[in-house]
């Protein structure tokens, strides 16, 4: 089941519940998690890409300029794009770099986007992974929230492992290979898990102020 709507994030938030206390307790209190959706297939990920280290303000601005200057949004466009075009979008050389390597992997058949969410998340990760430029995060993002892959888990994502510490009363904040460990606990359904707790991490974060960094 993909996590594609709000009754299967609803189901899958039933099931990690009854397999976990921690989850368990999240659950009771905060509900099932909101669903996040984005673009699936190569413009999905050119998105994501585009926005990593960068403010939403800014991520927004260079992607519509994507949109117009790299117009249609496809692999074959991409591919065939001269320097300028990346250019007068304002993306820097390791993203044009990046988003070449995506549409040449695509474009071979290495890297079949849209049916990534048929196999195993760690195998899912690994395929996304293999392509120069695109990291963990990157890969968990793109699964869980373009594809609805129900166990995808971005365990690198700072808010995530500040949320599990908090929820989990840790004294220190999970590094990803511990908060991987950590989320064995929640398969299938660590997408659920990581819903829950970003939703944990809003709340604390507007009653009690910004969680450590």
């Amino acid at each position: 089941m993909l996590l594609d709507s709000p009754d299967a994030m609803a189901h899958g938030t039933r099931v990690l519940a009854q397999q976990d206390p921690l989850m368990r307790r999240l659950a009771a209190e905060l509900g099932a998690p909101p669903l996040r959706k984005r673009e699936p297939g190569f413009e999905g990920l050119a998105q994501i890409v585009v926005g990593q280290q960068v403010s939403t303000a800014s991520a927004a601005a260079i992607w519509a300029r994507c949109r117009v200057e790299l117009a249609p949004l496809l692999p074959e466009t991409v591919a065939a794009a001269p320097d300028e075009r990346f250019r007068a979008a304002g993306l820097s050389r390791p993203k044009v770099r990046t988003l070449r390597n995506v549409a040449a992997a695509v474009l071979s058949g290495d890297l079949p986007l849209d049916r990534l969410h048929e196999i195993d998340a760690d195998a899912a990760h690994a395929r996304l992974t293999a392509i120069g430029g695109i990291g963990p995060w990157t890969a968990d993002v793109y699964l869980l929230f373009c594809l609805g892959h129900p166990d995808a888990f971005a365990a690198g994502d700072l808010a995530l492992q500040e949320a599990a510490r908090h929820a989990a009363g840790l004294e220190a904040r999970p590094d990803a290979k511990a908060l991987l460990a950590m989320a064995e606990a929640w398969r299938p359904w660590r997408g659920v898990a990581a819903g829950l707790l970003w939703a944990h991490y809003r709340r604390v974060k507007s009653r009690d102020g910004i969680l450590a960094a």
